[in-house]
């Protein structure tokens, strides 16, 4: 596949319920209010999270009245023939033609992927400029990276995602002479420091060492996402007090510089273009909403 103009940012990792998908819209939805051209594309065709949350979010601000921005989104369905080529193959040209929409005008492309291997999975893993992988802030969920030790602390065996990516990056780099910065995420993160959650920092710390990524913090468990979902909404979309049954919390204005960090620990590129943007937008002199596609399959 020819390699796209567009940033791509690939959110995921093989373990459930771990906010990728979560994190992906959020990271969209930012990007969007920093200015920035966004293309979303979700190749989880059993759960369709980032899908469900583009079309609540459509849904919402066409019934209420609201100039939020939107992305461009794609879901790619799986292909569900008798051959497995021809199953790729199809795939493929799904995944190339949605690319194509938006190689010219999108700044970035974030792609959410599912908790289990597939052929778009690889796909989307191969083509990541950045990979954005979800841990949760527990030991257990360490294994979704690799086995750990458990009187020394070293990962001793990687885990099937974790040698999934290390094909990706080979191949990357054998292609384009480029690399994926890939930057492991700890959500869900304990509001107290504990003993339980020093550990898995120094597991994790262990971990990126010898998989040669990042470690940065996420986002804490909070129960304004849960509620933000059926609307389509973000943290940083401005919710009144019918969208939260009450003033916005503490609990929101922390999830908001949580992800904001995050963003800023991603370092990802910014153009003098998406600030000039981002200053219309702030001064309400234009509207940003972007059509909401889908694969041709869903349109």
């Amino acid at each position: 596949m020819v390699r796209q103009a567009g940033h791509v940012i690939v959110v995921g990792n093989e373990k459930g319920g771990s906010g990728k998908s979560t994190t992906a819209f959020h990271l969209a939805v930012y990007l969007l209010y920093e200015g920035h051209k966004v293309a979303s594309i979700d190749v989880d065709s059993r759960q369709q999270t980032l899908t469900h949350y583009v079309r609540n979010r459509r849904d919402w601000a066409r019934q209420h009245g609201l100039g939020v921005p939107h992305t461009t989104h794609f879901h790619l369905p799986l292909a569900r023939g008798d051959s497995l080529r021809e199953n790729n193959r199809l795939e493929f040209d799904l995944f190339r033609q949605a690319i194509a929409e938006v190689e010219q005008s999108a700044d970035f492309i974030v792609v959410d992927t599912p908790g289990f291997d597939t052929n778009l999975t690889r796909l989307a893993h191969s083509l990541a400029d950045t990979l954005v992988s979800p841990v949760n802030d527990s030991l257990i969920d360490l294994n979704v990276m690799a086995q750990v030790d458990p009187v020394t602390g070293e990962p001793r065996e990687l885990s099937h995602y974790a040698r999934l990516v290390q094909r990706a990056r080979s191949e990357r780099l054998s292609i384009d002479g480029r690399t994926i910065d890939w930057v492991l995420v700890r959500n869900r993160i304990a509001m107290l420091s504990s003993r339980n959650m020093r550990q898995v920092q120094t597991m994790l710390d262990r971990i990126a060492m010898r998989l040669g990524c990042r470690v940065a913090d996420g986002i804490a468990e909070r129960v304004i996402f849960r509620s933000l979902f059926p609307m389509g909404m973000t943290v940083f979309d401005p919710l009144n007090e019918d969208m939260l049954g009450g003033v916005p919390s503490m609990s929101h204005t922390s999830a908001r510089q949580e992800y904001r960090t995050l963003v800023g620990a991603l370092n990802l590129p910014t153009s003098l273009r998406a600030q000039a943007r981002r200053e219309v937008l702030e001064a309400g002199q234009g509207k940003t909403n972007q059509f909401v596609h889908m694969a041709p399959t869903e349109r």
